[in-house]
């Protein structure tokens, strides 16, 4: 199938062909975590190991890290849609046994299946999106891809605090069945695509050595990254072998896929300089939103004095903002064919508003504080369409799985990175400030605003103005990634479709 001229008559019928079967699985792959996540108090009072509880959301995060460079190159060798129906059938089976674990090790182990079936159900959706939808209408696609992803996070929580409160913690999981029925259905009604085993006249097979290395240098990584944000002197040990152990791994990867017959990664790629800029700007992307979305609600109920369910309705403009600019953006691209003005001009608004925010927010109101974060998210989603569609077009039709799968693992590493650096900012201001408030803070994440609650007023009063004050660093360390972006727009050699 020509790149091109997609076997689709008008663009209605393109619609109703293309968004329904790739809306829902962004949908799962995007919601998983956060419906998790507000379960886990109900997980930890039925298996208790509060200790180790954490890893339910880790380990399904490395898994589906690991997994999406993989399926895209499974779903380049082999066919997109058929990949998208296996990912859809593993992550419905893991869904089941994690519903059915008796004990925390089996819930962690199809925890693992669950992310090894879900880091395909992102890439995958995009690259059938770059094989069937011409280039020229790309940017109106991503644009509700993008939306969809928002929407998922968004309403993640609710749903599964909802779930639970009703049902108990195994319905989350068991939730997903018949939406991941009904997803390969609507899978199953797209053009089949023809697999492609060879890769520059050489028959290609899976690269399983490529496959074991990245494994060893995703873990070790996303385990160094997760310690990164305690600042804690005495992990300065267990950290420095975590990223010598990575660092190991990615010197023989790069030794490996530059020998392997078929590599997992397409280097080439990374070395075009539309390419690499993409995969930066969608790392930064990731990081951006990941960083507000993680410290937002805490800013909100400690700084603001907001209940929980009312910082969670004071994010709702940001999300919207962010969802509403991710179609508006892919509208403007398809429209226009302009793809770096957009990122360029609206992540600068972006850094702005942050500062902003950084000099004035505790002088705002709660809701003229989620307004303003709305200003800058309207431009937020504008820089993770304008990398899938540089990626597509860079790596072309035989490498459509690759090069999403690219973005895609960009993104992940990035919003871990930027989820952790934002965090080692914030303990690390009020650690300078107070280390009794440094750790209070700590403890109120692990354990919610109810430790806030337990203090005197005088001092619950002196704890809102110091992590008010280093909130500053956060929001300043988010508009270093919005002016990342602004660079890699402004320097991208590709700039129209």
């Amino acid at each position: 199938m020509s790149d091109e001229t997609p076997s689709v008559p008008s663009v209605r019928s393109l619609f109703r062909t293309v968004v329904p079967p790739i809306i829902l699985p962004v949908f799962l792959a995007a919601a998983d975590g956060t419906v998790v996540a507000t379960a886990l108090p109900a997980i930890a009072a039925s298996m208790g190991e509060v200790e180790r509880l954490s890893w339910i959301v880790v380990a399904n995060l490395i898994a589906s890290t690991v997994a999406a460079p993989a399926y895209g190159r499974l779903a380049d060798l082999f066919g997109r849609r058929r990949m998208m129906v296996a990912a859809l059938c593993v992550f419905m089976v893991a869904s089941v046994l994690c519903a059915l674990a008796p004990t925390l090790p089996l819930l962690l182990a199809a925890r693992v299946l669950q992310g090894l079936g879900g880091g395909g159900l992102m890439t995958l959706a995009q690259a059938l999106l770059g094989e069937l939808v011409p280039p020229r209408e790309r940017g109106s696609y991503q644009g509700y891809l993008s939306a969809n992803i928002v929407a998922g996070t968004t309403i993640g929580p609710i749903a599964g605090g909802f779930i639970t409160e009703m049902w108990g913690w195994h319905a989350v999981f068991l939730a997903y069945v018949p939406v991941g029925l009904i997803a390969i259905v609507l899978v199953m009604r797209l053009p089949k695509s023809e697999p492609n085993r060879s890769l520059g006249g050489v028959r290609a097979g899976f690269d399983l050595p490529g496959m074991a290395l990245l494994t060893m240098f995703i873990l070790p990584l996303l385990l160094a990254v997760s310690q990164l944000q305690k600042l804690d002197p005495s992990i300065l040990p267990r950290l420095g072998l975590l990223l010598v152990l990575a660092g190991a791994a990615l010197a023989a990867l790069l030794w490996q896929q530059k020998r392997a017959k078929s590599p997992l990664l397409a280097l080439p790629l990374l070395k075009i300089p539309a390419f690499w800029r993409a995969d930066v700007m969608a790392a930064c992307s990731g990081a951006s939103l990941t960083a507000m979305m993680t410290f937002l609600p805490i800013y909100f109920v400690v700084v603001a004095g907001a209940s929980p369910g009312e910082a969670g309705l004071l994010l709702i403009p940001l999300t919207a903002a962010v969802s509403s600019g991710s179609v508006i953006t892919g509208w403007l691209i398809s429209r226009t064919g302009r793809t770096a003005v957009f990122p360029m001009v609206g992540l600068a608004i972006t850094a702005l508003t942050l500062v902003a925010l950084a000099v004035w927010a505790p002088r705002l109101s709660r809701v003229e504080l989620a307004w303003v974060l709305a200003l800058g998210g309207v431009c937020q989603g504008s820089a993770m369409i304008t990398s899938q569609i540089t990626v597509q077009m860079v790596g072309g039709p035989r490498n459509l799985g690759a090069a999403a799968a690219s973005a895609q693992l960009s993104r992940s590493l990035g919003s871990a990175f930027g989820a952790a650096v934002a965090g080692a900012v914030l303990f690390g201001i009020l650690s300078a400030m107070d280390q009794s408030t440094a750790t209070l803070f700590f403890d109120m994440v692990r354990r919610g605003p109810s430790v806030l609650a337990s203090l005197a007023p005088e001092h619950r009063a002196l704890v809102q103005q110091e992590v008010a004050a280093a909130f500053r660093g956060v929001f300043l360390t988010v508009a270093c990634f919005a002016c990342i972006t602004v660079t890699m727009a402004a320097t991208l050699p590709l700039r129209r479709l």
